[in-house]
């Protein structure tokens, strides 16, 4: 195989990933007239969520090793958490 039939066939495999490729609307939500990203709604729950964790721990006085891990942990374990429940 020549280097230009190999450039050819690499081409063609690019541009047939590029019709295989979904274009599927990406998840969004209306709010005032103004969508939103689906993951930047589960982020703003999923910081509500950790503030409300927060409130508990301190309720139940446990007091946390590291928080400045523990919380944003929490906060992207509840984004995740959200999106897989929600979006799928």
């Amino acid at each position: 195989m020549t280097t230009k039939e190999r450039r050819r066939s690499i081409c063609g495999l690019m541009l047939a990933a590029l019709f295989c490729v979904s274009c599927s609307r990406a998840p969004s939500f209306d709010i005032l007239g103004s969508f939103f990203p689906a993951w930047l709604v589960c982020l703003v729950v999923s910081l509500l969520l950790t503030v409300a964790a927060h409130g508990l721990l301190l309720r139940a006085r446990v007091a946390l090793a590291i928080p400045v891990l523990t919380y944003p942990s929490l906060t992207a374990l509840f984004t995740f958490a959200l999106w897989l429940a929600f979006f799928r």
